[in-house]
């Protein structure tokens, strides 16, 4: 059985600047210009285009992982509190 290649193979930057760099653009809206910004604090001198081209490339990936990873929902839902109203009196009634 071959060996799958890593997703960055055959970048010229290591997978935790290109996953940060990516992850940022994504998660906090920022332009390609801030997330070069942010990279260059932290001493990795990078264009805005490469992040561009990065984004395009590992951010389809990057979604569909975050997706997957996302835990599922079941069909019972457990209450711990709820707030009850009777006549004119109104009181929060917690589950032990």
């Amino acid at each position: 059985m071959k060996k799958r290649k890593s997703l960055y193979h055959g970048h010229r930057f290591p997978a935790i600047v290109i996953s940060c760099a990516v992850r940022w653009h994504f998660r906090f809206s920022l332009s390609l210009r801030d997330t070069e910004e942010l990279l260059l604090e932290r001493g990795v001198v990078v264009t805005y285009e490469t992040i561009r081209c990065w984004c395009d490339k590992f951010g389809a990936e990057f979604a569909q992982r975050a997706k997957t990873a996302r835990r599922k929902r079941g069909n019972t839902w457990h209450l711990d509190e709820m707030f009850v109203t009777r006549g004119a009196v109104s009181a929060v009634a917690r589950g032990r």
